[in-house]
């Protein structure tokens, strides 16, 4: 086992250095950019929500003597400033940023009580109480626009961290992978540092198209020369412990972030927390969620998002039905068993979208041309009726199923619901997505739909089963009708 504990020495020159001190490496100007348009949206929502809910309540007329709204927009950042919404680790990255808003607006709601109650100032409840749910709100969408198009900017190869990877060979290469394929995550490889290297630093190799600049002893002159920001430690026996504790205080004095993957995957952030323990820090992965108070809640949303759908969307519904029945003969509903939690059928509604004997047709059909193994899906499907087409490629013929939501035999959000006889194909991993409800939609219908191939489709309702969360549900529920609008992967 190699020795680094000598390797990463605090006491050695960083690039950037001045009349003995160290300067930290300057915030990128995009960054900085980012934060002010976040910050300034923040401002914006918050005095916007606060005029408009004491504009609707008592008019226009009585604005001047409200002297106490001009204090709610600065107020409301600095709460998001305490709950951490600025910080450069969550801002354009995960749902930590989300989370942060959501903290934030508890902040509000105290900061507002205690102010009225200490000034003894009687603040009107019909406008409080609307206006917090409104600054969240807004906030919410707020963030998510400016961060779209900063995600926006970063598939077209900007706004990127340079990063240099360290650790094993195959962990490397398998990290370099999953950040090179999403880039929104703000990361751009730019070098790596792998152990195991016999040769000599004229003939050393390349992994995953990523230059390799010497062992992890080279890490800290691998950033100083190529003036990398991040410094990724992928799974490593030899770096834990004193070694990457001593990486990390040389990358402090170099202003440079330090990640480290500990080699568990598919696992949101989330789950993941540190437990002090003997002067330790245990990595605590939580159990995932399939009961409790979550779950009550969850279902209760449910309930009542299904019933104002189907209000809302009662109109569109009679519409589709009469067209299924003026052009093509048979019932206007499909009726299909299904799978659900824990393995129990139930009778799926949807709107029919083939002709009658579509099932009897399927067994004479090629499964050439597929992209998905397991679930027969057909791009040139001859069964499918001119008016289904249109209902597949928007999922409008997915409405009725809000029938099963209200029945409690799906959920809005969970995995797609599968036939019986895709379930007796599952390999032992894949029952694991009949711990949680079907879902009208899920990570399946947002990240391609039926372009998918079957390992796609397994990987990302495994992670939801592992990971899901109220928020996920909301983001899920937001990123759905771009995906629906935009009618990619449907046929």
């Amino acid at each position: 086992m190699t020795d680094y504990a000598g390797t990463f020495g605090v006491g050695e020159s960083p690039t950037w250095t001045a009349g003995g001190f160290t300067l930290r490496a300057s915030t990128p100007g995009w960054l900085v950019a980012y934060r002010v348009k976040a910050v300034s949206v923040d401002l914006g929502v918050a005095a916007a929500a606060a005029f408009a809910c004491y504009a609707l309540r008592f008019g226009t007329d009585e604005l001047n003597s409200a002297w106490w709204l001009v204090v709610v927009a600065p107020v409301w950042v600095v709460a998001l400033t305490a709950a951490g919404a600025y910080r450069v680790q969550v801002l354009g990255t995960g749902s930590d940023e989300y989370r942060a808003v959501g903290r934030a607006v508890t902040v509000l709601a105290f900061a507002i009580a205690i102010v009225s109650y200490v000034g003894r100032l009687d603040l009107p409840r019909s406008v409080v109480l609307p206006l917090v749910p409104a600054v969240l709100v807004g906030s919410l969408i707020g963030h998510a626009v400016v961060r779209s198009g900063l995600f926006r900017r970063r598939h077209a190869g900007e706004c990127l961290l340079d990063t240099v990877v360290v650790g094993r060979s195959d962990s490397v290469a398998s990290l370099i992978r999953e950040i090179t394929s999403a880039p929104e995550t703000g990361m751009r490889i730019v070098g790596a540092c792998i152990s195991g290297l016999d040769g000599q630093r004229s003939d050393l190799p390349t992994i995953e198209g990523v230059r390799v600049y010497g062992p992890p002893e080279a890490a800290l002159t691998t950033v100083d020369t190529l003036g990398a920001t991040v410094v990724a430690v992928s799974s490593h026996p030899d770096l834990v412990g004193t070694p990457l504790r001593r990486l990390g205080w040389a990358l402090a004095e170099r202003g440079v972030d330090l990640f480290v993957s500990p080699g568990i995957v598919e696992v949101a952030g989330p789950r993941l927390s540190l437990r002090p323990a003997a002067g330790l820090s245990l990595l605590h992965v939580e159990r995932p969620i399939s009961s409790g108070g979550r779950m009550v809640v969850k279902r209760a949303l449910d309930s009542v998002v299904g019933l104002l759908l189907v209000v809302v969307a009662l109109p569109v519904l009679l519409l589709i039905a009469v067209l299924i029945r003026a052009t093509s003969p048979g019932p206007v509903f499909f009726r299909q068993e299904r799978v659900g939690v824990h393995g129990l059928s139930f009778r799926m509604v949807k709107f029919r979208t083939m002709v009658v004997d579509a099932e009897e047709r399927l067994l004479a059909m090629s499964r050439e041309g597929q992209s998905n193994s397991v679930l027969f899906k057909d791009r040139r499907d001859p069964r499918v009726t001119s008016v289904g087409r249109v209902l597949r490629r928007y999922s409008l013929d997915e409405l009725p199923q809000l029938i099963n939501v209200l029945l409690g035999d799906m959920s809005l959000v969970g995995p797609r619901p599968p036939l019986r006889r895709e379930v007796d194909l599952y390999e032992p991993d894949a029952v694991q997505r009949l711990r949680v409800r079907p879902g009208m939609t899920g990570l399946w219908q947002i990240s391609g739909r039926s372009d998918l191939d079957w390992e796609q489709s397994l990987r990302l309702d495994l992670w939801y089963v592992d990971n899901w969360s109220p928020v996920l549900d909301l983001q899920i529920l937001v990123r759905t009708f771009k995906a629906v609008l935009g009618g990619s992967g449907a046929y």
